[in-house]
């Protein structure tokens, strides 16, 4: 049984803002220092901001520990292709080979590759795999 194109899975670049509580409150404290005291602030603007800065920190943290699981979930799987024959693509065109090691070092594991002519291939990264046998 062949299981075809597996890649890598992708995610955008999603990196939390510099902005933290901090600054927020800095900024909110600022926003009520020179506020016109005849016009104060409104107490539902005030707790909707508070609201959406939360929820903004807490999307912030989701992402982190998702793009935490998405790496493990990786590592993981890729434990299962030792010892299983692939076909791979590469600059030099496509390869047969076996999976004969991996690194979980870096953001995604690696794979090393004996071709079926008995070269050693490193560094290949899922994305290049065509076919899993």
């Amino acid at each position: 049984m062949a299981i075809q194109s597996v890649g890598g899975a992708s995610s955008p670049n999603l990196r939390p803002s510099n902005l933290g509580m901090e600054d927020f409150l800095k900024i909110l404290l600022t926003q009520l220092n020179y506020q016109d005291p005849l016009k104060p602030m409104d107490n539902q603007q005030f707790m909707a901001q508070m609201a959406q800065f939360t929820n903004l920190e807490q999307t912030q943290q989701l992402n982190s520990k998702i793009e935490t699981l998405i790496t493990n979930q990786a590592a993981l799987q890729s434990v299962g292709l030792i010892g299983k024959t692939v076909d791979l693509n590469t600059a030099s065109g496509a390869v047969t080979g076996t999976v004969s090691a991996l690194s979980l070092s870096g953001d995604s594991p690696s794979l090393t590759v004996r071709t079926s002519a008995g070269a050693i291939l490193n560094n290949i990264s899922l994305s290049q795999l065509v076919t899993i046998r």
